[in-house]
């Protein structure tokens, strides 16, 4: 997912533009240039002759629709990347801002914000630790599912083939990054070492080889002339396999046995110690960009952290409200163990989880109709967690085609929490959005593929809420389900800042959620590692969700009867991922237009 830090757009002169433009051209294609110097007196022009080449260029660069290979990561490619972006963002600043059309000056918005993202990352090394807690580089490619054509499956059997010199690269970025003491914290890596080894198995067992197990029955019919024919019938895909076979057992296992063997007894002993993001080289500047990356917003650690707590004292109330309409008797403190022991609140088996997730999705699709306007085709299905990164995984995780469920360890995912988890990820949230994105207003393909994790984390949070306006939750404790969700997202403006800016340890990060969310001990030691790894990412959610509620508050306040919460939320999923100043901008326009629907 790519996300990044919002900023205004640098008004200048036609001169320095002109001046500037010039100084781009020797990284931006002749298309580019030609368009550009054709009509050097649109701005229009010139900035999606910049945004068209930069997202060709960097498809190529980053070997993305190429699925036959890894894109290079050493050091120097990552310099020639951050030279790129760096020339690509003078020749954006230099386009006068004010001359675009209304579309463009979004599209250059999210151009800017994105291409500062990508060039923050290059220009603080973060690539020296190209992993956190529950995300890894080697598991990364793994399908879920078999893929279409035989086609695809050759390209995946070149990409595993390519894996020792992609693995090999990552571990000469990892050990510049221990020499220079910026690392994935050790907390955060011991453990994960566990999830390469059943990637070392030279045999079927290898969950590289699932996918040669879902191939498509015809798809020896696509393919004659390369796979065996017996009889004068073609046959199965016993071509495909056989290679496949061979591939796992003579690269991939001994690909992924050394990296294993670097990651127990080179990178782990000399991870670092410390938390804190700013106790890293260079670190203040560094935690300062990861945070407008991930909430694309100018606020300070201190600001984040004081927002953290002024929501954390308003759900506590409400959550308190909540535990008496339960009707439960005892303090907070003896409501969260109730919660967290009771057998009545947990799933026997995997499949009751699934099937109650897929309850809810089912309830929320039926009220999609009178929640939003514009719906999707596409469906996904709700699939567990694979079993190889379950123990360490998230909750859940929703993506086009499949929302992930985590059913590791059922103790500790309760299911009041498994509704607001279930709209987050899989509907109306991650999927139904990945959906939307697909068949939803034409952009440039730039912007289809650019997220920002405020604006879609905060669309799933504020689903969850919405749940209460559809009329999801259905008891008082699937209600104080939702509320420690949030609780846990508000919380984590506190955690986040306190790890990585103010000295806080990682049990008491651990003790201040575990005292005000009834999530389970798993949930709470998984999240806060999580954190710990992963500077800034954890603002994301409440403080998009903040502006949401905040955009439809104002919205109903100002349009009173005329309030259409469909029209309202057409508009900020037809806007695709942005920046939240771009939201603000949008969400103001739409109430001067008198809640108007946004044009199709």
């Amino acid at each position: 997912m790519l996300q990044s830090s919002s900023g205004s757009i640098i008004h200048a002169r036609r001169s320095i533009a002109l001046s500037c433009l010039c100084a781009v051209l020797a990284v931006v294609p002749a298309s580019a240039r030609a368009q550009a110097q054709a009509d050097t007196g649109s701005a229009d022009a010139r900035l999606r002759a910049l945004y068209t080449d930069e997202w060709n260029w960097r498809q190529r660069e980053l070997g993305r629709g190429e699925g036959g290979r890894f894109a290079p990561v050493d050091a120097g490619s990552q310099a020639k990347r951050l030279e790129y972006w760096t020339k690509a963002l003078s020749a954006l600043n230099a386009i006068p801002f004010d001359q675009l059309s209304p579309e463009e000056k979004v599209n250059a918005q999210v151009f800017k914000a994105s291409i500062q993202a990508l060039a923050d990352d290059v220009r603080f090394r973060t690539y020296e630790a190209p992993f956190n807690a529950d995300t890894f580089f080697w598991a990364s490619f793994t399908p879920r599912q078999g893929m279409p054509t035989a086609d695809a499956y050759r390209a995946f059997l070149s990409r595993l083939r390519n894996a020792p010199r992609h693995f090999d690269e990552q571990t000469v970025n990892m050990r510049a990054g221990l020499a220079r003491g910026f690392s994935v914290p050790r907390v955060s890596v011991v453990g994960r070492d566990e999830t390469i080894v059943p990637y070392t198995k030279a045999d079927a067992t290898n969950p590289l080889f699932v996918p040669f197990t879902m191939m498509p029955p015809n798809i020896a019919a696509q393919d004659p002339e390369a796979l065996r024919v017996r009889d004068g019938f073609q046959v199965d895909d016993e071509a495909l396999r056989a290679e496949a076979t061979t591939v796992i057992r003579d690269v991939v296992a001994p690909a992924y046995a050394k990296l294993l063997d670097f990651m127990r007894n080179e990178y782990l002993p000399r991870t670092r110690t410390t938390l804190a993001a700013v106790k890293m080289p260079d670190g203040e500047a560094y935690y300062q960009a990861m945070i407008e990356k991930f909430t694309t917003l100018k606020l300070t650690a201190r600001e984040i952290h004081e927002i953290g707590l002024k929501e954390v004292a308003r759900i506590e109330a409400e959550m308190a409200a909540t535990r008496e309409r339960a009707g439960f008797k005892g303090s907070m403190a003896e409501f969260f163990h109730f919660l967290r022991t009771d057998p009545q609140f947990y799933a026997k088996t995997p499949k009751e989880l699934l099937s109650f997730s897929a309850y809810v999705a089912k309830k929320a699709d039926m009220k999609l109709g009178e929640t939003i306007g514009f719906l999707p085709r596409r469906r996904h299905g709700i699939l567990p967690v694979p079993p190889a990164l379950a123990p360490i995984y998230t909750g859940g995780r929703g993506g086009l085609d499949a929302c992930l469920m985590n059913t590791y360890d059922l103790p500790s995912r309760p299911l009041y929490t498994i509704v607001p988890l279930t709209l987050h990820e899989c509907t109306p949230g991650h999927s139904f959005q990945a959906a939307l994105a697909l068949e939803g207003p034409e952009r440039p393909p730039f912007r289809r593929g650019t997220s920002f994790s405020a604006y879609g984390e905060g669309w799933g949070l504020y689903t969850e809420w919405l749940g209460t306006v559809m009329g999801i939750y259905e008891t008082p404790y699937e209600d104080f389900g939702r509320l420690t969700y949030e609780m846990w997202r508000a919380a984590r403006l506190v955690i986040d800042t306190g790890i990585h800016a103010f000295g806080w340890s990682r049990e008491q990060a651990m003790d201040y959620l575990r005292t005000r969310a009834a999530l389970s001990e798993h949930e709470i030691t998984t999240e806060v590692e999580r954190y710990i790894a992963w500077p800034g990412q954890a603002l994301a959610y409440k403080l998009g969700e903040i502006q949401i509620r905040r955009h439809r508050r104002e919205a109903e306040a100002a349009l009173g009867p005329k309030f259409d919460q469909r029209k309202f939320h057409d508009v900020i999923l037809g806007l695709g991922s942005v920046p939240l100043s771009v939201l603000e901008e949008r969400m103001a326009q739409f109430i001067k237009d008198g809640g108007a629907a946004p044009a199709s």
